[in-house]
């Protein structure tokens, strides 16, 4: 699938690349290519920037799941 751009602004689709804890997951569990990957990690980056991902977790309240908020 040939992807151009990666809206940070689509949190349903960057959802898939980070953990419970909202860490990037690495390539090899993603699958993405090289390119990819780097789409996805500046989108996450700058969807961090406009808080609209937190940048941690409090690890006495860890969320069940952090986007039942994202339809």
């Amino acid at each position: 699938m040939k992807v151009d751009f990666i809206d940070y602004k689509d949190l349903g689709l960057l959802k898939f690349s980070l953990s419970e804890r909202f860490k990037i997951m690495p390539r090899r569990l993603t699958g993405n290519c090289k390119r990819h990957q780097e789409l996805v990690t500046v989108s996450i980056k700058r969807a961090r920037q406009t808080a609209l991902i937190p940048y941690i977790v409090d690890r006495k309240n860890v969320v069940e799941n952090p986007f039942e908020f994202v339809k």
